[in-house]
């Protein structure tokens, strides 16, 4: 301060000149230093100290921003320093014997706290003594009695002045005033203090003069020189020749401190030759006994026992000087002295005091060990081992105690600290004395632990799965996700996203989007199970620390189906919007398989699973279907009375809720399966209706006739062409005969089923030969057209008449049973009937309308495939066959 550098040097040199003295601290991993200053009590407020922040070598300029403070421990704050210009001054006026009372050295000890680094530094304040109090006596006059008969050298003990100040302003000396009987001889205590004794230089006459008064004067050694009196009136009394005798001149005795009021120290003895009143002897404290002393201590006047009057702390003095009298009760008595010397006994009655004189907090979570968090001093007002004090904190926190200065100790980190662990420690700091018993202090640190983003988000499970019905409704929510973060604060602000990626080479940015605060998934389209059943997408959650952390989820999302789609049937299929027809022998029995309804549904589960019931029926009583597999089967033979055109309607159901279903007509036209089948009315037929016969006769038979002319000419150009298979047996008709083996025969022997091009044979015969080397015989086929179908029937019958027309080419075809599975013998008879057909061949059994499926064939552009052989190879079919005749229909 400006007004502290215009202090005259002349009052700075009484002051005593600052004296800087730089220690270096080894147990701090910052340097810490000591430093020490020197001051006159009772400087004003403002006063210059030393300029701190230069003797310490710090940056005036980041004292504020590094927190630079002052930590003390005493009651006022006596000094303070300037941010501005690192200038310590005095802040409140210092009275150094209310500060230390008569201690040989006063001190304030001073802690300088700076942050960012923290560090520290001692300060030593030397608090100097200036002469501002003046030596005072407790009383302004003593009255002393002396006999006349005392002799010269007789000494008279005198009450002490007390003076405030300490060293050389301290009292220094005793001055009395001129007379003609006594001097004064200066005393000094074992503490350096002063007290003057009253020696009688010459003896006194009582009839000259009965009284006699001086003047004692007490000066201290300060400057400017200060000074206090006292009057000295001493009264001569007549001769007590006799003086009581202690039987020591110096007692020494110990005493416990704070020893309860009342205790004995020591019971003083004095004798006296004298008798009566003159050997009566009464104890009393010196005129000269310092007035604490009186306090602390009594003395009984008859017994001469001194004993405790208040309370005695070996802390503020370990040896106190008592000076005691005894005088008898005679005339003229002479007051003797002895000196007593009491030893204070420390006993351990303080407990160590903590002071936290700086606190770094919070702490980040990823400071190294070593890193200072506070630093702590601790005092113990005791002595000896009562006052060795040993610091300890517990052994679970990361967290050491090292001492550095005497009785100063910092608290460092031991090991990395984890804040999601323990986000702040109560570290208790226990200061316990070596005293017997000890006494101990605990103190609180509160150490928070500052987050750093060292955690990445995790999410609640390890992936998802969710189910999503098909047809859900677009931006609704599908799922959510969720995650957390250890951290605090933007370190544990978590937001989500999906990462990119393709569904079905589409982005899947497309399908599903996510709310990027609360983890809520969102579908951005309607799924339909039928062309997605299942995808994954990635989820990203990531914090907002620096840097940022982010983990990943995988959601499985399976779309669940819905029944949204009704039964497609496949077959049977009608062409061109016209209802579908199939044919039906009308001497089939009950059973038989009519058609078959194959429908789909795309669809799945329950929502798939298929039904099947008869809707409408030409007659409900004549055709089942199956519930499950569609099969369409008669209930009873057919009668005459059924109509030969029967319409039904299929209805195909799906399982699902609510269910789907789907329609299909199907026509079965009736069919005779053998022309002894046909019969004639009973009832004669009308005119009109021969009419009819007569002309349907007429055009079938020229029809008929053109046929077999036609075959005729056919087989006759093609009779060459034979070769060593012509059928000479033949002869004019288109079918030729052999007589049928016996069943043992047909048992051994191969079915041959030959087409031959180059015979002359009609179009519509086909000779079977069952040997090799026996005659074939032919059998007839025919061709069905029904206006409702747009297929034709193609079925064997008995063997043709000898009437057959010749002029067809016959083509045979010799398929052994043993080469069913061999393509190409079959295809031949195919390419023969069509390019695009569907054939089987049924090989009618013993039994009554039973038929067994051999082969079934389809033809599709002039290629063949063998698209079933059943039966085949096994003896028992052969024997079920015997003499049965073979029935090959194509579609």
């Amino acid at each position: 301060m400006s007004m502290d550098r215009r202090l005259p040097r002349r009052r700075w040199t009484l002051a005593g000149q600052v004296v800087c003295l730089l220690l270096c601290a080894c147990a701090l991993d910052r340097v810490l230093a000591q430093i020490r200053y020197s001051v006159p009590e009772e400087l004003e407020h403002g006063a210059f100290v030393g300029n701190i922040a230069e003797d310490l070598g710090l940056d005036v300029a980041k004292l504020s921003s590094r927190r630079f403070r002052i930590v003390s421990g005493a009651k006022k704050q006596y000094l303070e320093v300037n941010l501005e210009n690192g200038i310590l001054f005095v802040n409140e006026k210092i009275d150094r014997e209310e500060l230390c009372e008569q201690s040989p050295g006063c001190f304030l000890h001073l802690q300088v706290v700076i942050e960012n680094p923290l560090e520290l530094y001692r300060v030593e304040v030397e608090i100097l003594d200036v002469n501002d109090n003046a030596p005072s006596f407790p009383w302004s006059e003593f009255n002393l009695e002396i006999t006349e008969s005392a002799a010269p050298g007789s000494r008279f003990p005198l009450e002490s002045a007390q003076d405030l100040d300490v060293g050389s302003n301290s009292l220094r000396s005793y001055l009395l005033s001129a007379n003609q009987h006594f001097v004064l001889d200066i005393q000094t205590r074992n503490d350096g203090s002063k007290f003057a004794e009253l020696v009688l230089q010459s003896p006194l006459d009582r009839e000259q003069q009965k009284t006699h008064e001086m003047v004692l004067t007490a000066v201290d050694g300060g400057s400017p020189l200060r000074s206090g009196t006292a009057q000295i009136k001493v009264t001569v009394l007549d001769a007590n020749d006799n003086v009581p005798v202690f039987d020591r001149s110096v007692y020494r005795v110990s005493l416990v401190e704070n020893a309860p009021r009342g205790t004995l120290v020591l019971k003083l003895n004095a004798t006296d030759l004298d008798e009566g009143a003159n050997g009566e002897i009464t104890y009393s404290f010196s005129g000269h006994a310092p007035l604490k002393v009186r306090e602390l201590f009594s003395v009984d006047s008859h017994s001469g026992e001194i004993r405790v009057k208040g309370i005695v702390d070996y802390e503020k003095a370990s040896v106190y000087e008592l000076y005691v009298q005894a005088k008898d009760k005679g005339p003229s008595a002479v007051a003797v002295h002895c000196k007593v010397l009491v030893d204070i006994l420390d006993v351990n009655d303080n407990a160590p005091e903590v002071i936290l004189t700086s606190v770094s907090t919070p702490v980040q979570e990823d400071a190294p060990p070593g890193t200072v968090i506070a630093v702590v001093s601790v005092m113990d007002r005791d002595s000896g081992e009562n006052g060795a004090v040993d610091c300890q904190i517990p052994g679970n926190v990361p967290f050491q105690l090292h001492s550095s200065f005497k009785n100063y100790y910092t608290l460092v980190t031991s090991e990395f600290l984890d804040r999601e662990s323990v986000s702040e420690y109560n570290i208790t700091l226990t200061a316990r004395d070596l005293g017997s018993p000890p006494l101990s202090t605990r103190k609180t640190i509160l150490v928070q632990v500052s987050d750093i983003n060292d955690n990445p988000p995790r999410f609640i499970q390890p992936s998802y799965t969710v189910y999503v019905t098909e047809n859900n409704a677009p931006g609704a929510s599908i799922c959510s996700v969720t995650a957390f973060d250890p951290d605090s604060n933007q370190n544990a602000y978590l937001s989500y996203s999906i990462l990119e990626g393709q569904i079905q080479g589409m982005p899947v940015s497309t399908y599903v989007s996510i709310n990027s605060d609360n983890g809520n998934i969102y579908a951005l389209r309607s799924f339909d199970y039928e062309q997605l059943r299942n995808f994954q997408i990635r989820i990203q959650a990531q914090d907002a620390g620096f840097p940022p952390l982010s983990s990943n989820v995988t959601v499985s999302v399976f779309v669940l189906d819905q029944n949204d789609n009704a039964p497609v049937i496949l077959s049977p299929l009608s062409r061109n919007g016209t209802v579908a027809t199939e044919m039906v022998p009308r001497s089939v029995d009950a059973g038989y398989l009519v058609a078959k309804i194959t429908a789909l549904d795309a669809d799945a589960g329950q929502n798939s699973r298929l039904s099947y019931q008869m809707l409408q029926a030409t007659d409900p009583g004549l055709f089942s279907v199956a519930l499950y597999t569609g099969e369409i089967r008669t209930i009873r033979r057919f009668v005459d009375k059924d109509a030969i055109r029967q319409r039904l309607v299929i209805l195909v159901k799906d399982n699902g809720q609510p269910p789907l279903s789907a329609t299909v007509s199907i026509i079965l036209s009736v069919s005779l399966s053998d022309f002894g089948d046909l019969s004639l009315s009973p009832q004669p037929p009308s005119n009109l209706a021969l009419y009819l016969i007569v002309s349907l006769s007429t055009v079938s038979l020229i029809f008929l006739v053109a046929i077999i002319v036609l075959a005729a000419v056919k087989c006759y150009k093609d009779r060459d062409s034979l070769g060593g298979y012509a059928l000479s047996s033949l002869g004019t008709a288109c079918c030729s005969f052999e007589p049928e083996p016996p069943a043992d025969v047909f048992k051994k022997s191969n079915l041959n089923l030959k087409i031959s091009t180059g015979a002359k044979v009609p179009t519509n015969c086909v000779e079977v030969n069952s040997n090799p080397g026996n005659l074939s015989q032919a059998y007839c086929y025919k061709v069905c057209l029904t206006p409702e179908s747009s297929k034709s029937d193609f079925m064997f019958l008995k063997p043709c008449s000898p009437g057959t027309p010749r002029n067809n080419t016959l083509k045979i075809l010799t398929w052994s049973v043993s080469n069913l599975q061999q393509e190409k013998l079959f295809s031949a008879l195919l390419l023969h009937l069509g390019t695009d057909i569907l054939c089987q061949l049924y090989i009618k059994g013993t039994r009554a309308h039973t038929h067994k499926l051999i082969i079934q064939y389809t033809m599709a552009h002039g290629r063949g495939l063998v698209s079933s052989i059943m039966g085949l190879g096994k003896r028992k079919h052969y024997r079920e066959r015997a003499g049965a005749n073979g029935d090959v229909s194509c579609l």
